[in-house]
């Protein structure tokens, strides 16, 4: 069968893709899914999100290697293996970076990338429930809305990072990042508003789009160097697809460098040594793996304002029958909605550190319930210098890569993390915090050296599921697509998603990869 454009991958990217290139009826358009729908209640549920996060059917559930700077442990990597890829299983945070995250990108090079001409693109995503604004969009597709999360501890935390020194803020997407508040989600009317229901449902009545899931795509095609198609597994049996004008990758900053790798393009020695035919020497793809690295400050709590409740089978079914009923009660909420951006020290230019707080104990990625009330608060610094890397295991499309993320390789980034803890622990020691703090678990009230809080990191940090970077945009000689997206040395070929960040903004990734993706649209079309 033989297409205008074949998109890789139906996440966020994806399926904004789909949805504007099919637009034009003269398009003809697929897109193709490894996994399978999200049309099921565990997605819709906004306090469910772990459940496909752990189930393999909908979820990639790759491990890092063992991280040589965080005593050898192998870290969960959960990726979306859905229609609407991890919008489908986020935090349904939506935040979109600082403006100097992108002032850098544009120095870099990309001079096409600056907060000025990405503005547009973030506003063209949303409708968002503030209004419309310099700032802010209101006829996107996107619905997406100011946090109305009531929950005690939320108050009480906002008003003890007051009394800390913080100032709040409102709207973090607006004029300023910097502050404290409940941040934007893409929660509306009681269910998650992934990417596959509002940019992909929408689409799908268009007869030029076909969509095709469990549908493993396992190589690009060329003719020469120019990419003409792909080959996919459907029902065990391989098929090949022809675009006519381009082949877009759209797979993630794990799955799209290991594509382009096992199709022929990424360094050649290492393409060699795995015995693949080297279609394209570019030594940057795979590299440049950056993710934010958490460290939770976890507190006993005396009220019984947690979530710790719904671990009790009775008020869990309660809870979920409220929300079948009704789509309200405590499932139509993420409970991530708190947080904000502060920097370490006044010296700063823009804040350096994210919080997000949490009104529960989270433990081994949600598989282990709580065994008491209590809160955290995840913080994270925005810009590590650490670099990773996803390499092949073999040539066989079927094993996963190697995942290395080297966090905290560069001692700067531990200082950093450190500072979190401290700035934390000030938080969380404030007179509005008073009637709910019981003890501190972790690190300990007990554990201050620079050495104990470095052990703490080491052996709890987790990361905040913000893989990027693996297949940049740049001019440098480790660049892998240009600023249009192009993949260098090759024609009619494509990458849009995380992946081609040249650096990971401070920002939950979702809404920066919605505006990379809006954007590429325009430039494909025009």
């Amino acid at each position: 069968m033989k297409f205008d454009y074949i998109i890789i991958g139906a996440g966020s990217a994806g399926c904004v893709l789909a949805n504007r290139l099919s637009e034009n009826q003269k398009n003809k358009v697929a897109i193709f899914e490894a996994g399978n729908s999200s049309d099921i209640w565990k997605v819709k549920m906004p306090l469910a999100l772990l459940y496909t996060m752990h189930d393999p059917k909908y979820n990639w559930k790759y491990y890092s290697e063992p991280e040589p700077y965080l005593n050898n442990r192998k870290l969960f990597c959960p990726r979306g293996k859905m229609i609407g890829g991890c919008s489908a299983h986020n935090g349904m945070v939506f935040v979109r970076g600082n403006r100097n995250d992108y002032e850098r990108w544009e120095g870099f090079g990309l001079k096409s990338w600056s907060y000025e001409k990405n503005l547009p693109y973030f506003k063209k995503i949303e409708s968002w429930s503030g209004g419309e604004n310099q700032y802010r969009g209101s006829v996107g597709l996107l619905p997406v809305n100011q946090s109305k999360n009531n929950n005690p501890l939320f108050g009480a935390f906002l008003n003890a990072s007051s009394e800390a020194g913080h100032k709040i803020n409102p709207d973090m997407n607006g004029e300023s990042q910097e502050g404290m508040g409940m941040f934007d989600t893409t929660i509306h009317n009681g269910e998650r508003a992934s990417v596959s229901r509002y940019y992909l449902n929408p689409a799908k009545k268009r007869k030029n789009l076909n969509i095709f899931s469990n549908s493993f795509v396992e190589k690009i095609i060329f003719d020469g160097k120019k990419a003409i198609g792909i080959e996919v597994k459907i029902k065990n049996e391989i098929k090949k697809f022809y675009a006519h004008k381009e082949v877009i990758l759209s797979g993630g900053s794990i799955n799209s460098p290991q594509l382009l790798m096992l199709s022929g393009i990424g360094n050649v020695n290492h393409l060699k040594e795995k015995g693949i035919n080297v279609i394209n020497n570019l030594k940057g793809v795979g590299e440049n793996l950056q993710d934010h690295l958490e460290t939770y400050i976890m507190q006993e709590c005396k009220t019984p304002d947690t979530l710790y409740k719904y671990t009790k089978i009775i008020p869990k079914i309660l809870a979920g029958i409220q929300w079948f009923l009704s789509k309200s009660g405590p499932c139509s909420q993420s409970y991530l909605e708190a947080g904000g951006f502060a920097k370490s020290s006044p010296d700063r230019k823009i804040p350096n550190i994210q919080f997000h707080f949490f009104p529960s104990f989270v433990i081994n990625h949600g598989l282990v319930n709580p065994k008491s009330h209590g809160y955290q608060l995840h913080a994270s610094p925005n810009h590590p210098k650490s670099r990773g890397s996803i390499t092949l295991n073999s040539s066989n499309p079927y094993d996963y890569p190697k995942i290395l993320f080297n966090y905290l390789k560069d001692e700067d980034d531990l200082r950093q993390t450190r500072e979190c803890i401290h700035i934390a622990r000030k938080i969380l020691s404030q007179p509005s915090l008073s009637k709910h703090a019981g003890k501190e678990i972790g690190p300990g009230s007990d554990k201050n050296s620079d050495e104990e809080l470095n052990e703490y990191i080491r052996s709890n940090a987790e990361t905040a599921y913000h893989p990027c970077g693996t297949c940049k945009m740049g001019i440098d000689e480790m660049a892998v697509v240009d600023e249009n997206l192009k993949v260098k040395g090759v024609q009619n070929l494509r990458v849009v998603d995380a992946s081609v960040m040249p650096e990971i903004p401070s920002a939950n990734l979702n809404a920066p990869t919605l505006m990379i993706a809006e954007k590429a649209s325009d430039l494909i079309l025009n």
